[in-house]
């Protein structure tokens, strides 16, 4: 027996099942999602860190699908996850000029 106490995709339990093993599983409430969502992103963000140039377009995916996740939860559609990406990016700007920024001194 294997241990996981992770949040998976809604589909897994039927793959488990179809590989002829059982499980036990559990719905959880609403704090106890966003615990589990947090988590999943973390590690989902892990495996994008450990990704091979081949497996790197698969974990992005995970990780918007746990975004997606959060932002439904939270009541805030894509679409509006979008508008305000890109007022942000026409305010200021991206990450495609790849700026590092070092220090700042200010002025008085």
């Amino acid at each position: 027996m294997k241990y996981y106490n992770k949040l998976v995709r809604d589909k897994i339990p039927a793959v488990i099942t179809k590989s002829g093993s059982t499980y036990e599983t559990e719905v959880l409430g609403e704090k106890e999602y966003l615990e589990k969502l947090n988590e999943k992103l973390n590690e989902e963000l892990e495996e994008f860190y450990n990704a091979t140039p081949e497996e790197t377009v698969g974990e992005i995916a995970d990780i918007l699908e746990v975004l997606y996740a959060l932002a439904e939860m939270k009541g805030i559609s894509i679409e509006e996850i979008e508008k305000v990406r890109l007022q942000k990016k026409e305010d200021r700007g991206g990450f495609k000029d790849r700026i590092l920024l070092k220090h700042v001194v200010k002025s008085n």
